[in-house]
Formats: C-alpha cells, structure tokens, sequence
C-alpha cells in the first residue's frame, strides 16, 4: 500500500488538468496547495480499568471560501494527519461539485474502535469535540461521521458541544441519531448515492441491473447499504468482502442476512463493533481481498479504504468499470494502468456524495427546526446528486476526459471562481 505521507500529493495530481483548462492562476494554485489550518491534539481516555490512554486527534481546515466547513470524523488504527489533510481537500472538491455551500474538512483519531468498550468510546468520543470545540461550530466547521463513526458517537460529540456553549446547537455536526435532530435518510444516504451514479452511468451505456455482476469491498455502512439496495434493484451482487476476508457465489448474496450474521453478536447495536467476518457465514465460498479486486465482473464497487488499487495491482483488475465509493481507493498511477486498459473509474468525488447532500439537509434541517420525511429527504438527494452528476457525465463527452478530471474540472471551477469573487486580499 502507498505511504499516507503520499495521499495528499496524490489527490492532488488531478488539479493540473483542471488548472491548465481553466487557466488558473499562480496565485490560485498557491492558494490551493495546502490547507489553510490543521490543528493536533492528544485526547486523555480514562479505560474502564482505571489506566488512562492517549490517543491522538486532528481537525484539518483545507478551504473554505464557498461557506463552512464540512467533513467526516474517521477513527482508525491507520490516521495520520496526511492522510486527514488529503480527505479535507476531497471533501472541498466533492461539496463544489455537487454545488453545496460548504468549504472541505476532515477530522480523524488514531485509534482502534474494537479496543475500546462503549464507555471508553463515549469518553474518546466526548474528548474529540473537548479538544477541538474550538474550531468547530454550525458557521464555522460541522463535522459528520466517516470511516469507524456513527450516529451514537455523532450524538455524543454533539451533546458534548451543546455542554460547552451552554445551549443546544443541533446543526454543529450531522449524521447524529433522530432523537437529538438526525435526518431520515442520513445512514444509508452514501450507499443510496453511489448506487444512483451507478444508474445514471448504466443507463447512457444501455445496461439494465439483472445483466451486471458487482462485487463489493468494503462492508461497513456505505457498503451495506450500496450492496443491499442494488440487489434490490436487481444487480447480481456475487461478491462482498470486510477486512478479514470475502465471500463469493457466482448465483449472487444476499446482502441483508450476511450483515444480520455479522452483527449478530453486538448487544447494543451502533455503539460495539463485531468481531464476525462476512466470509464467516455458511454455504459461500471464501475468497481473499486480492482474489476479490481480480474478479471479472460488470463493476468492482470499492468501500474500503484508500489505494486498493495501485501499481502494484492495477493489471490484474479485470472489472467492466470501477466505482469508488470510498475516499481515494485508486491511486493515480492504479488509475493511468486502467486508463490506459479502457476501464471507466467513476470517481469518489461524484459516487460517495450521497452523504454530505444528506448532511446539507440535516443542517438546514437543523437550523430551521423543520424536519422533513424521508421520501423528501431521498427525493432532494436524487435531483441534486442526479443533476450535477449528469453535468459531469457531459462534461467528460464534450471534453474528451475521463469522469474523475470531469469530476475536479466541474468543482475547481467553483472553488476558483469563489475565492476570486472574494477579492485579492
């Protein structure tokens, strides 16, 4: 796997094609090359058996010239600040692309959730927002879940701050349990929009769902849910893998009863992480994460983690086309070996949006206490993801690009044409 001291450098590559069509300034680029703020902390947890442990945190600010800043919250044993500062800057390119008001941010804590018993994670949880209360707040940086983090940690970092102002103030982050001000939809808004981008794309290309073959990586949240609602619509989902292995049946899985079994032995649901495997679960074949990203299949959804693929193993993919549902999961050399072989990437920027659209609305819904159903929830996120995916589609026709230089052409132009409407100073 590439260094994460690497990540930022490579997410970055993609803007020179950008900046070259639109004529980006100098000044620009200098402006854009590094975020404006990032901020470290080591956040005390009091264990259950009275030792205390450290574990280290960062809020990164990258830009935020088109309002507030947005971005997840990731807890996991890999997070280095690199790694934070380049999901930031994702996060500002994802918001302009879908033209939401929001600048890109990102937070992270290093650290295994499954080591933690719920009280230790309430504590680290409460001592993240402790740490940088600071920086954070509905006008200024609302955070949301990500990789590791969920609606109960959400829910406590979010009482943790109405604690520290003294007052309630739901629209400081997002993605937070219905009972304290979450919206329907949220939870399964990223899988529910990547699968809409899968559709937007298939059907330019004439592909109906029951003659395409998916198989997932990645089993958390967004992966669930994607590979649940497209055996739903009628994909044959044949492969499904989490961090400890894969599962396979060429007739195609069932998505919902394998994440029933996975979790089957949490006792309080959203707040323990599971100890089980997808490729745990009886009458399947079991495949290694490697066999998986080698399958020949109609789409290889990846939902994991970044630079799954790379260099390394960029020839051995035999996939119809690439959905990356996760945050920088090809690198960009992975990504010029599947260029140079004809296999479409359709970019993290435009597939894993689902959620930050939904999280828009809980904001708005937050601060206006107008909360809204679900079918209003689900049918805002289809017109707004539908509509500005179509304009990337179209731009990559009409320009002869690939849909991830579609994708950063389409959000540059907004950052860029913000921070100049702000003025030279």
């Amino acid at each position: 796997m590439k260094n994460l001291a690497d990540i930022l450098d490579d997410a970055q590559s993609h803007l020179e094609d950008a900046y070259q069509r639109l004529h980006v300034s100098d000044d620009l680029r200098e402006r854009l090359a590094k975020p404006r703020l990032a901020v470290q902390a080591s956040i005390p947890v009091r264990r259950d058996d009275g030792s205390l442990g450290t574990f280290q945190g960062w809020r990164v600010h990258y830009d935020e010239s088109r309002g507030p800043l947005k971005g997840g919250i990731r807890f996991h044993g890999n997070v280095t600040q690199d790694e934070v500062t380049a999901l930031a800057f994702w996060m500002m390119i994802k918001c302009a692309v879908f033209d939401l008001p929001f600048g890109g941010a990102k937070g992270g804590v290093c650290v295994d959730p499954k080591q933690l018993s719920p009280m230790e994670l309430e504590r680290l949880s409460r001592g993240y927002m402790r740490a940088f209360s600071d920086v954070l707040g509905p006008d200024r940086d609302i955070p949301g879940p990500d990789v590791n983090t969920n609606p109960a940690v959400m829910g406590w970092m979010a009482d943790e701050y109405s604690q520290i102002a003294r007052r309630q103030v739901p629209a400081v982050i997002t993605g937070k349990p219905l009972g304290l001000g979450g919206s329907e939809g949220r939870v399964e808004a990223t899988g529910r929009g990547a699968l809409q981008v899968l559709d937007i794309w298939a059907q330019r290309r004439q592909r109906k769902p029951e003659d395409t073959t998916v198989a997932v990586q990645g089993f958390g949240n967004a992966g669930y849910h994607f590979a649940r609602l497209a055996a739903e619509a009628g994909y044959r989902v044949i492969a499904i893998s989490d961090s400890r292995g894969a599962a396979y049946s060429d007739a195609g899985l069932d998505p919902e009863p394998m994440w029933q079994h996975k979790h089957e032995s949490r006792e309080l649901k959203g707040m323990v992480y599971c100890d089980k495997s997808v490729c745990e679960e009886a009458e399947i074949d079991r495949i290694s994460n490697a066999d998986l990203l080698a399958l020949d299949v109609d789409v290889l959804a990846l939902a994991a983690l970044e630079n799954q693929i790379t260099a390394d193993n960029a020839e051995q993919v035999r996939a119809g086309a690439i959905l990356e549902i996760a945050n920088g999961p090809v690198d960009a050399a992975g990504g010029r070996i599947l260029e140079r072989r004809d296999i479409p990437v359709l970019p993290d920027v435009m597939v894993n949006a689902g959620g930050v659209i939904v999280s828009h609305m809980e904001w708005i819904q937050n601060r206006t206490g107008d909360y809204w159903s679900a079918d209003t929830v689900n049918e805002l996120l289809r017109e707004r993801l539908g509509r500005e995916t179509r304009r990337c589609l179209d731009l990559a026709e009409a320009e002869g690009i690939t849909l991830r230089s579609a994708a950063y052409l389409q959000g540059v132009r907004r950052v860029v044409g913000a921070i100049g409407q702000r003025g030279t100073e």
